[in-house]
């Protein structure tokens, strides 16, 4: 039997036959909360995927160290003794138990608990209690602990690969680095993360905040209503429904982008201050990509799996100027219904402690664990994971309309002439992104054959 039969067999035949329902803008609902399609996710889209562990700011010095997770297994993020970046596997080689139990520091080794064993932070085994006595022979070379065979990072985002034979980031990432870039590669300094990253469990599907951020800007005159009433965020950043702001890119490697901008020639590079504004140069971009920052609003996209970012520019408060900063979080996977949020709050490097501590404040004000957004969004993405599990979702294979904007259902005519990569519509109403993040997902879990690939093509659709 080979791969794609073993899959196959393995998968219920709701998954395995989905394949022409996505090119029809469906999706079945049980995939929002379903065990056994949870369980395939874990090994086929997590245990290979690149997946996002921290940011190179969080652990500048040699001996720092973070806990992280790939999928539902603990890892440490560690700069070893070397100054290398490794993701340990944080489990005794002796009997398995977690050697690391501060969820961040700075040490020049672990210690297991249990019986002792102890590991550098680059994780080589370093002692043995009771070697001479009762491990005589042991060769303590080949008894590190394991790690991710594969680490890479792109402008201080670090993700890990436990697949050791997988392409590489920069494969992986492929034409979307153009929008990274414009997220990353403003100042000579880049973006650094701000304080810890904070998190939360929510009774939702990992899958469901993912695909959130690939481009949904029709739920924002719903879900949002409240902010946009008070005055928070004015239409033109909610995604109103017209063209004349909204801007959707998809089929972009696999991933995909939604962008809110001004009228060409207008500026306001995410409501950063003139401070901030001032180390912004086109010197690491290209022209279109800077005159594209120059004007944006917000940005917000997925990098497959669960990578998302958010470049935003809010007000705490309708007394104080709005203030930019870019969210990066990840959605990591606790159960088929349940997702912890990691949210981290990042700056340009050259901007002033204070306007760093403004740019948290508004982070956390809006897209925090008790933000004005975010408390929203939680409070109706539940709602789906606890219908996808119901009884009558399983026995009428009941499917979601993915539809909006796709064919005739909108004017989805692609950009002829978009200079950067990937399909870009100039609309609101449409879910071609959203659509991007499932095909990429079915390709995953139910590869074609033994080649198939995570993205899916950039043609647009039809």
């Amino acid at each position: 039997m080979n791969l794609t039969e073993t899959q196959q067999a393995a998968d219920p035949d709701f998954l395995t036959k989905m394949g022409d329902d996505l090119k029809r803008g469906l999706l079945p609902l049980r995939v929002f909360n379903n065990q056994q399609v949870y369980d395939a996710e874990l090994r086929r889209i997590f245990a290979r995927s690149w997946v996002f562990i921290g940011h190179e700011s969080e652990i500048p010095n040699p001996g720092d160290y973070a806990m992280r997770t790939i999928g539902e297994d603990p890892f440490i993020f560690v700069r070893g003794r070397d100054g290398v970046i490794r993701v340990l596997l944080n489990s005794c080689r002796h009997r398995g138990a977690q050697v690391c139990r501060t969820e961040m520091g700075n040490a020049a080794g672990f210690t297991c608990p249990f019986h002792g064993w102890s590991y550098r932070n680059t994780g080589e085994l370093e002692a043995v209690p009771a070697k001479k006595d009762g491990y005589r022979q042991l060769d303590i070379t080949q008894w590190g602990l394991f790690a991710a065979p594969k680490v890479e990072s792109y402008c201080g985002l670090v993700f890990a690969n436990l697949d050791p034979e997988a392409a590489s980031l920069d494969d992986y990432l492929g034409s979307y680095k153009w929008y990274l870039d414009i997220q990353l590669k403003l100042s000579e300094g880049g973006m650094e993360v701000i304080g810890e990253p904070h998190r939360w469990m929510v009774d939702a599907n990992w899958k469901q905040g993912a695909e959130n951020f690939c481009g949904d800007s029709s739920h924002t005159q719903m879900t949002h209503r409240s902010v946009i009433d008070v005055g928070i965020v004015d239409k033109a950043a909610a995604g109103a429904p017209n063209k004349k702001f909204g801007l959707h890119v998809h089929d972009c490697n696999g991933f995909a982008i939604s962008i809110r901008q001004l009228d060409e020639g207008k500026s306001v590079f995410w409501e950063y201050p003139p401070d901030v504004i001032s180390h912004f140069s086109a010197d690491r971009l290209s022209e279109a990509q800077y005159q594209l920052a120059k004007r944006s609003i917000v940005h917000n996209g997925t990098v497959f799996p669960n990578f998302s970012f958010l470049h935003f520019g809010l007000t705490d408060s309708l007394e104080k100027p709005a203030a930019g900063y870019l969210s990066i979080r990840v959605w990591q996977p606790r159960g088929p219904g349940k997702t912890e949020i990691w949210n981290w709050i990042m700056a340009p490097k050259e901007a002033s402690d204070e306007y760093k501590r403004r740019a948290y404040q508004v982070g956390m004000s809006s897209f925090g664990p008790s933000g004005s957004f975010e408390q929203d969004d939680v409070a109706v993405w539940p709602g789906v994971a606890r219908s996808a599990s119901t009884v009558f979702a399983e026995i009428n294979n009941v499917k979601l309309n993915y539809q909006m904007g796709m064919g005739d259902m909108g004017d989805s005519t692609p950009i002829a002439n978009w200079e950067g990569p990937g399909v870009a519509v100039q609309s609101n109403a449409g879910e071609g992104g959203l659509r991007t993040f499932h095909k990429t997902w079915f390709a995953r879990m139910v590869p074609q054959d033994k080649t198939a690939s995570a993205g899916s093509s950039d043609a647009p659709e039809e």
